[in-house]
């Protein structure tokens, strides 16, 4: 059984800097696009960024492009996100997950095969 699981969040001071990760266990995810996501209460969840299977392409939503770097290395099967300049609007509850195949185009979060249980990100003002 396939199963993702990402750190421990946290609070942090707007301007700060949080890194998040997801490790799988159950299966290696060489093949699959991974991605992060995030979803404020009373907002739709949205993708924030998704990376190929090699590594080799990333992609990111408008409002965390020059600030948010999505990585991963396959040898340890683990997602990276690392949030920088964090901004008071960040505040959600971010998820991982993986997509058989090449990140959605547009990004969006359908088609996602497994899915992390969320952990908690919150910026302060």
């Amino acid at each position: 059984q396939i199963q993702m699981v990402e750190s421990v969040g946290g609070l942090v001071q707007a301007g700060g800097s949080l890194r998040l990760s997801c490790t799988v266990s159950g299966a290696t995810l060489d093949d699959y696009a991974m991605g992060w996501f995030r979803q404020a209460p009373g907002k739709e969840r949205e993708t924030v960024s998704c990376i190929t299977d090699t590594g080799h392409s990333t992609y990111y939503t408008e409002s965390v492009q020059g600030r948010f770097t999505i990585s991963r290395d396959n040898a340890k099967n683990t997602l990276y996100l690392q949030m920088n300049g964090l901004k008071p609007e960040d505040t959600a509850m971010y998820y991982c997950a993986a997509r058989w195949g090449p990140c959605s185009d547009p990004l969006l979060p359908g088609g996602y095969n497994y899915w992390g249980q969320g952990t908690q990100v919150t910026v302060s003002s």
